[in-house]
């Protein structure tokens, strides 16, 4: 009997001991490991975990870890990564709509205006309309803020960008810099400071101030631009469709609502850091931060803009994507002339 019973206990206890991690997944950033959004992707890790009482265990890999930033939407398909936390804008080459998704530049001037657009305009399901045929599920956006612009070089407005050789993802931001009369290049964040230090760039589209503060850009590019003037870059969270279909809804909605309380806690933390960051730069005497006038933001919105029927024109889903984002911007007020 007490032999019995010893082995039951043992059973019941193995059995929990299964039970109390259900899942592990799998995701690759498309940061590197010291990367400020590195860190806080951590702590959204820890969420779910928080979130399902244990029964989730992401593994959170830096960039390049397993396959290359661009590549991997097609290692989630394959089952080589179950998810990836990413700037969708990598994927331009397969479809313009991406790009256009991505950073529709001089779309938005806050966080919460995408926000907003993701989780009420519409904007989560059209993700899922574009990744769902190759084989992921949108889980949720992020995005790091309106980013702040690296510069060997005195940038005060749209003229000084002519000839500037400088780093921006593929896709709309790229073809927006270069209507501006830059000469943008595809370049990993991972090679931005050693492409700015041997002069191979010049300038660069990359992350918010304090990041770029915190990883020594400004030693090397000493002419930030802030507030940036370009850019907030969709960041999205997506991982195996017939994984996520298998998931239980508690489960499912864990990973949404921890993805939504990400993405505010993201924005929050990096503003806060901006404008620390931001004075201690000025106090340096070393890094002159320029400040583009209205006249000159205007300028860079309206070249933006003008480009984005042009990328709507090269598939069907780019033109997908841009009319019902043109339909939210004007029904929500914020299509700006």
């Amino acid at each position: 009997m007490t032999r019995f019973f010893t082995s039951t206990i043992l059973a019941v206890a193995l059995a929990g001991a299964a039970s109390a991690q259900d899942y592990t997944f799998r995701f690759q950033s498309s940061d590197p490991a010291g990367n400020p959004n590195f860190q806080l992707q951590q702590k959204w890790v820890q969420n779910v975990s928080d979130k399902t009482d244990g029964a989730v265990a992401i593994e959170l890999l830096p960039v390049e870890s397993i396959v290359a930033h661009n590549e991997t939407q097609d290692a989630i398909a394959a089952g080589i990564l179950d998810g990836h936390i990413t700037d969708t804008s990598y994927f331009s080459g397969k479809d313009p709509a991406f790009g256009l998704i991505a950073n529709p530049v001089g779309a938005w001037s806050a966080p919460h205006e995408m926000f907003t657009f993701m989780r009420e305009g519409g904007g989560n399901e059209l993700m899922n309309e574009l990744l769902e045929p190759y084989g992921l599920h949108f889980i949720g956006a992020t995005t790091p803020g309106l980013e702040a612009f690296v510069s060997s070089v005195p940038l005060d407005g749209v003229d000084d960008l002519k000839g500037v050789k400088m780093r921006a993802p593929e896709g709309l931001v790229q073809q927006v810099f270069a209507a501006a009369g830059a000469a943008p290049v595809n370049l990993p964040g991972s090679e931005v400071f050693t492409s700015l230090d041997k002069k191979v760039i010049e300038a660069a589209d990359y992350t918010v101030f304090s990041t770029n503060h915190a990883q020594g850009m400004h030693d090397v590019a000493p002419h930030p631009v802030y507030p940036g003037f370009h850019s907030m870059p969709l960041v999205e969270i997506s991982m195996n469709k017939a994984k996520w279909d298998a998931l239980p809804d508690d489960i499912k909605t864990a990973f949404e609502t921890s993805v939504e309380e990400f993405g505010e806690m993201q924005v929050a933390a990096l503003r806060e850091a901006d404008e620390a960051a931001v004075e201690e730069a000025k106090a340096s005497g070393e890094v002159t931060v320029h400040d583009w006038s209205a006249e000159e933001r205007a300028k860079f919105r309206t070249i933006a803009t003008g480009e984005w029927a042009k990328v709507a024109a090269r598939s069907d889903k780019a033109q997908m994507v841009y009319d019902r984002l043109t339909t939210y911007l004007d029904e929500a007020g914020l299509l700006k002339k």
